[in-house]
């Protein structure tokens, strides 16, 4: 599973002809942005009517949007107690969420919500001057039974040292910076790794 993230800023035409770029190279979509809803739904309106599959868009947080688009997939911050309630009302819409300790992925999955980003794994941008996950905290993540996705860093310079375990990989530059080749390249690592 490769889910990529937007960055956390206006989303404009610039990001729209990425993500149509990279939209055949990933299976996920989280956008994560600043943007009031009202702005938001002009963007994917746009996106959707370009050609970028609804079935790979995921909202973050925001309920009437992803009602309104008649989408499947929606994620929340750690901690949204809302992402529990909306998953016990809906149990047809696919619920995650971020967390960064197993705790939070405990309570995920005694939740019953569908899949948990765990990070980050490696430094990265967002996290400048936080230090990452031990390999102690991954392994004890790595251990539910809920599929948990690897966050923070990954690339193709990093992948190589990403722990074993994780279900897929998410990422905020790893997507939005990278060429499609550059992602068709990593996905070709992803597998390799994970044949082994």
């Amino acid at each position: 599973m490769f889910i990529a993230i937007t960055e956390y800023k206006r989303l404009d035409s610039h990001h729209a002809a990425h993500l149509i770029d990279i939209a055949p190279h990933i299976d996920r979509l989280i956008l994560r942005t600043p943007m009031s809803d009202t702005d938001l739904a002009a963007f994917l309106t746009r996106l959707l009517h370009s050609g970028f599959p609804p079935e790979k868009v995921v909202i973050h947080s925001s309920i009437d949007l992803l009602e309104s688009f008649k989408l499947q997939f929606i994620h929340f911050k750690e901690h949204d107690m809302e992402a529990f309630k909306y998953k016990e009302e809906h149990p047809e819409i696919s619920v995650s969420m971020s967390t960064h300790s197993a705790e939070s992925i405990k309570n995920a999955q005694l939740n019953g919500l569908d899949s948990v980003l765990f990070g980050h794994i490696f430094e990265s941008a967002s996290k400048k001057g936080l230090p990452p996950r031990t390999n102690a905290e991954i392994k004890e993540a790595v251990s539910f039974d809920i599929p948990v996705i690897a966050l923070g860093g990954i690339n193709l310079y990093t992948i190589e040292k990403l722990p074993a375990g994780f279900d897929g990989i998410s990422s905020i530059s790893g997507f939005m910076d990278a060429a499609p080749d550059q992602i068709i390249n990593l996905r070709k690592e992803w597998h390799r790794l994970n044949s082994m």
